[in-house]
């Protein structure tokens, strides 16, 4: 197992690199730069100051020598500095990513904690009442807009009912509070925030489980279990349950990145300071540095999520080993 994790994680390297590549030259491709929104939307400045300012961030360098020299700051844990407001970039990321991380471990617990029930019932009680049921609420989960149901919670729950904040995370008079008033206060701020990014995920969470499940109760053993008597609870704690966890650990692992790079919609609906509403932020100002800071960050997640997974394969199934 080690030397797969070792071998694993030089293999990560040149695909890291090749992520990063792609994503420079992809995100080059989007019309204008900052300098041309700095000189389109000022009228006072004058070509020869945009010309300074694209040699001052090093934009008048082909794209290739760009590249390259980002590469050598990164080699040095080195994001650069921001476009906007000239602030290093990892010191952005880091003020911004504990908010997101919350919100979205938050949500992936939520997620969990309801989808494994949901898939198993569904299984276990399939074609019922209680099965179609939950595939209408699953369905409704997955045909209907994270932006739209924000807006819809938005209007009950902090218009029309005024039980819930929409928008922060703290109250204006959060200043005056403290103690268990302050936690109350912001756990109401994120209430709307976590189920809106939780409901998605909720609904191919428990279809994947429900699929599993029925593939696990359909094997030999299975019925081998049951044959000797054992009661149907039994037979899925003890045998059924922990092999059907495997397209789980699969969507956990493609989820890690998502704790980061998926927060953009409800982010920037809630009006939440988190790694979202930071990229959304930066691709409308085409800051390169913090946009391929946060997209780097995404895509090291990405990478260690699966290799996460395939460690994690071993220990729920014995008959899988890696040599």
């Amino acid at each position: 197992m080690l030397s797969y994790t070792i071998k694993r994680l030089i293999n990560c390297i040149p695909l890291l690199l090749g992520i990063t590549l792609i994503t420079f030259f992809v995100i080059h491709l989007a019309p204008g730069n900052p300098t041309f929104y700095e000189g389109a939307l000022n009228p006072k400045v004058k070509p020869d100051a945009v010309k300074r300012l694209e040699k001052i961030y090093g934009l008048d360098k082909p794209l290739y020598v760009q590249y390259f020299n980002w590469l050598k700051r990164i080699a040095k844990a080195d994001f650069g500095t921001s476009f906007v407001d000239g602030k290093p970039v990892i010191k952005k990321i880091l003020e911004r990513i504990p908010i997101t991380l919350t919100i979205n471990l938050l949500s992936l617990i939520i997620v969990l904690i309801v989808a494994i029930p949901i898939g198993i019932i569904s299984a276990v009680k399939r074609d019922s009442l209680i099965d179609k049921g939950l595939t209408v609420f699953v369905f409704l989960g997955f045909s209907m807009p994270g932006y739209w149901l924000a807006l819809l919670l938005m209007i009950l729950f902090g218009i029309k009912l005024r039980l819930l904040p929409i928008s922060g995370l703290e109250s204006l008079t959060a200043g005056q509070l403290k103690g268990l008033a302050l936690w109350i206060d912001r756990a109401k701020h994120l209430i709307l925030p976590v189920f809106v990014s939780a409901f998605g995920g909720l609904a191919g969470f428990s279809r994947y489980m429900r699929q599993s499940m029925l593939e696990v109760l359909s094997q030999d053993y299975i019925i081998t279990a049951r044959a000797k008597g054992l009661s149907e609870t039994q037979v899925i704690k003890r045998h059924a349950l922990k092999n059907s966890l495997l397209p789980i650990v699969t969507l956990l692992g493609l989820s890690v990145p998502g704790l980061i790079g998926g927060s953009v919609i409800f982010e920037t609906i809630f009006a939440i300071p988190g790694m979202g509403q930071l990229f959304y932020e930066a691709a409308m100002a085409r800051d390169y540095p913090t946009i391929m800071g946060i997209l780097t960050i995404g895509a090291v997640l990405t990478l260690i999520g699966n290799l996460l997974a395939d460690i994690t394969y071993a220990f729920i199934d014995p008959r899988i080993r890696y040599e």
